[in-house]
Order: C-alpha cells, then structure tokens, then sequence
C-alpha cells in the first residue's frame, strides 16, 4: 500500500504513533496502526466505543476498506463522521472549555469502568456541535495497566484547570494565553498569576500550586527505582478531585461593552422585528448551507438561521456576549448554532509546528453566507479599517453576504465619535457601496424600519465568475 496522489495527510494529525488522519479525495480517515492494534481491539471488545458513541459522548465512526490505507503499518481505516466546523480552545467561552473539562473526565471515568484510561487529555481531543461537546479522538484510549498513575494528568491540568481558573478568579481574557501555550498553560505562570485566595482552595492548592512546585522540584532530577503504585481508588479519587475542582469555577458573564447590547441599542421593537424580517428574507432568497454571523453578540439573529435548519458560526469578540449566547443554546440543547470567540481585527492565525497544526480563521474559509450586522462602524471607525480593505476581507471569506450599513448619524456611530476626531470623510453609504460593489454585487437593499441604517444582500463576484 502505497500514498497516492489521492491522499493527502491531515498537517494537525501527526504526532500520535497509533495512527493519524487523512484525506481521501472529499472523504476524511483515519489509519490505526498495527501498534495500536490491542488496544483499538480492547476498545470494540469492552463495550466502551458502543457505550459512549450511544451516550453521544464520542465521535462515532465506519470502518472502510483497508486498501485505502495511507501506508503499509495500517491495521484499520476508519471514517469518523464529519464535524462541520474545527474551532480551537482559544475560541471558547468559559463555559465552553468547563463543559469540555467535565467531559474528559466522564470519558475517563466510563473507561476505566471497561480496563481503558486516556493516554492523553488535550482540549484539542474535544469538538462541538452546536452547544454540546463531543470527544473526537479513536485513539486516545490505551488498556488500562493496574497501579500505573494517569499520564494525561497534567496535561489536564494545564489544558483545562489552570486556564478555567484563571478565567474564573483573575480574568476572563486570559483564555487567550492558549494562543501562545498550545499544549496548555505551564503550571508554574499559572501558579504565579493566580490571586493568593487560590492557596486557600485545597483542590486548586494541590492540582496546580503543589503540582507546580513538585514539576520544577523533579524536572532536573533521574527517576530512581519503582514508581509509587497508582490504584483504581486512588485513580477514581483524583478524578473526582478535578471533577469538583473544575465545578466549583465560576464565572458570570456580565459587566463587559457588549454584554447587554440589545437592552442599551438605539433600535425599536419595531426596528429589531422588521430586521429581522428582513434578514429571513435575504436567507430565503440565498438557501445558503452554512452561515457565520460576524459580530453575533448573543446571537439574536443568528438563531434567525439556526432555526430554520441551517448550521451556524455566531462568532463575537465580547466573551461575555458568547458566553450568554453558549449557555442560552445549552438551555434549548442547540445542534446546529455554535458561538466562538473571535476578533476579526486579530483573529486566529495559524498556530503550531510549520504553521500547519492549528488552521487560521481564513484557513477555514469561506462560509456560503455571511452575516455583518452592526458591525461596519466598528470595523472602519472603531478600529480605522478603510472600507476597500474590509470589502477585501468579506470577499475571501464568503460566497455572499448579509451586511447592515451604518452611516454617522446614527447615535451609535455618534457614541464612538464623541471620544475621538472624526478622521472619516470616506465613511458614508455611497462610499460603501463604491467599495464593496469591486467585490460583490448588489442584489438587494433595504432601509430598517424605524432607523437610519440599510440592509444589503450581495453575492461575490469571484464565485458567480468561476
């Protein structure tokens, strides 16, 4: 079995040596390797892929042809099913990366009911779909050995715990340290940034202060005789330590610029119902198969396309807006609407060995439909984005686009003015449409009722050429 020019290696899917990704003209698989052949076995026999891909808790997966095969270790190929989206920690509101945490541990404590134990405890092991998290990694399960501690221990640590708690107890935006710490924040900066309170809670005291200390006391230091035994008690006792732990972390989204936008808008009932009405009629004229929504906030208008069955990014820079947005979608257990973190003046770049592990928000591009709502005036006056510039931008990352103009009389453009000089002659509509129109076409366009602001549909050019 040789690589064809039909297969093409996964870039974020090669550092585990039981197996690895890849693609297969449209499809996506999986190689197991013959050294990962007992426990892939172990994991069928056991019941424990039935019971979790049942629970919902795992990816589920089918086993295809073996001629298919990227190289001649392989012992299986297998074809997950597809997730819609790949979103990255980093992105995640608190609640996103706690639900995740909680759900690494489920996993570990089902395993090792059925003789398995995670060989590992990435955040990057889990995914989501809409607003329920869900474990995407085959191969993350070895056999368990009796009396062997948990390797993925600290990786748990600073991939959910030491992160979770400092989002909860110094600040909230520190989630973004993952951009730079990739495989989890060291314990030792997380010991130190964490308030002294935190000596004071036992769980946090021993999991990452006294783990920290312990790392630097023995990193420089030869391993001497047998470790210390590590029983199925002691095992299921750390487990619940970090269970409780991380359920104890809390943070209240609220006290943020975006948090309550829609309770300190300028819009009327009337204007926000007829924007609406406005927004459903554009997605009705374009039957798009997946939205993003630029500038969610809690993802009124985003759930406008979720609803009617269309798969949806509400992405927004406020953390506090997306995690109102999570939780609301966990209420309803939302499948199809899936909020993120993301500045679209800084968004996320591609991260990892070769630039190649982590793919950038563009890398993930383009969505069929965009939606900008209320977003322009932040883009161009908030932030100084020439409007060409921003037409560029939407023209690389979606095939059409739902976008609401904003002009300067418009008391929330006037808000912005009032603490800076107006360096924004270019800004009016006719300039926006000057700009956008070398990108897209104008296919409709409507006042909102009750405001000075309009609403366009507009397809890419580039698309309708090709």
């Amino acid at each position: 079995m040789k690589k064809t020019a039909a297969h093409e290696a996964e870039p974020s899917s090669f550092r585990d040596p039981s197996g690895f990704l890849f693609r297969h003209g449209e499809e996506l698989y999986r190689q197991i390797n013959l050294s990962y052949r007992e426990h892939y076995d172990h994991l069928r026999a056991s019941g424990l892929y039935e019971y979790l891909t049942q629970s919902n808790l795992l990816i589920p997966h089918e086993e295809a042809a073996i001629a298919l095969a990227f190289s001649a270790q392989a012992y299986k190929v297998i074809r997950p099913e597809r997730i819609s989206f790949i979103s990255y920690p980093y992105e995640w509101s608190f609640s996103q990366l706690k639900d995740a945490a909680l759900l690494t541990l489920q996993i570990q404590k089902a395993a090792l009911k059925r003789g398995m134990t995670l060989k590992d405890a990435s955040a990057y092991n889990i995914q989501f779909q809409g607003c329920r998290p869900i474990f995407i990694d085959t191969l993350s399960f070895e056999k368990y050995q009796e009396g062997q501690p948990w390797d993925a221990y600290r990786q748990f640590c600073q991939h959910f715990l030491a992160p979770l708690a400092l989002m909860a107890l110094k600040d909230i935006r520190l989630v973004q340290l993952l951009r730079v710490y990739l495989d989890g924040l060291p314990l030792d900066l997380a010991s130190r940034l964490l308030p002294a309170s935190s000596h004071w809670d036992l769980s946090l005291a021993i999991h990452i202060h006294w783990h920290a200390k312990s790392q630097k006391r023995f990193s420089d230091k030869a391993v001497r005789g047998q470790a210390q035994r590590f029983g199925r008690l002691a095992f299921l006792g750390l487990l619940d330590s970090l269970e409780q732990a991380v359920k104890r972390l809390k943070w209240r989204p609220a006290g943020t610029e975006w948090a309550d936008y829609y309770s300190a808008t300028n819009y009327s009932q009337q204007s926000i119902d007829h924007k609406k009405e406005l927004v459903r009629d554009y997605l009705n004229a374009l039957t798009p198969s997946q939205v993003w929504d630029l500038g969610a906030n809690t993802g009124l208008f985003s759930r406008i396309a979720s609803e009617r069955g269309i798969p949806t990014l509400a992405f927004d820079l406020d953390p506090a807006a997306v995690e109102s947005d999570y939780l609301e979608g966990k209420k309803t257990d939302e499948r199809l609407l899936l909020p993120l973190i993301m500045d679209l003046t800084n968004p996320s770049p591609a991260l990892g060995w070769a630039h190649a592990e982590r793919a950038s928000f563009q890398g993930r591009c383009p969505a069929d439909t965009v939606l900008a709502l209320a977003l322009i005036h932040h883009l161009a006056i908030s932030n100084n984005l020439p409007l060409p510039h921003i037409a560029d931008f939407f023209s690389t990352i979606s095939r059409s686009l739902i976008i609401e103009f904003v002009p300067k009389t418009d008391s929330q453009v006037q808000k912005l003015l009032a603490s800076r000089k107006d360096i924004f002659p270019d800004y009016t509509q006719a300039s926006f449409e000057r700009a956008f129109e070398r990108c897209f076409t104008l296919e409709k366009s409507s006042g909102v009722q009750g405001s000075e602001r309009t609403l366009y549909l507009m397809k890419n050019r580039s698309v309708l050429v090709s």
